[in-house]
């Protein structure tokens, strides 16, 4: 009976330790809408993550184009200015996070001196492109 109850002590033990060493974690965001308000789904089809990050140099626009699958986006440096129409213009500078408009057409330019730096990650699917350009 001691050594069961010993090894449930230690158990019990060690299960506390690993809590406390975990490091911080800082949410950055949760949310069940894009910046402008839409509602998130996600496509049909095999769902794939992908992770990039993009560069645009000052000045650089992204031309008109939307996203056909949810993307959550992080200012990693820069700034940038977004236009969504009659959504109006937001502008985003380093350690902003936001998920970015779904199947609405904006765009973007480096608005800041330096280059800016943007880490996405789209929650896609084998059946959709990610982002797709307007003409």
């Amino acid at each position: 009976m001691k050594p069961l109850l010993l090894g449930a002590l230690i158990l019990a033990a060690t299960n506390v330790q690993a809590k406390d060493t975990y490091p911080p974690v800082e949410l950055l965001l949760q949310t069940d809408t894009s910046i402008i308000g839409e509602p998130l789904e996600y496509p049909a089809g095999q769902a794939e993550i992908t992770l990039a990050i993009v560069t645009m140099q000052p000045g650089q626009q992204t031309g008109d184009h939307r996203h056909d699958a949810p993307l959550a986006a992080y200012v990693l440096e820069g700034e940038i200015t977004v236009d969504y129409g009659d959504a109006g213009t937001r502008v985003y500078r380093t350690g902003d996070a936001f998920v970015e408009a779904f199947r609405s057409t904006h765009a973007g330019v480096n608005t800041g001196s330096g280059i800016a730096r943007i880490l996405a990650v789209f929650a896609g699917s084998d059946a959709v492109s990610n982002t797709v350009a307007e003409d």
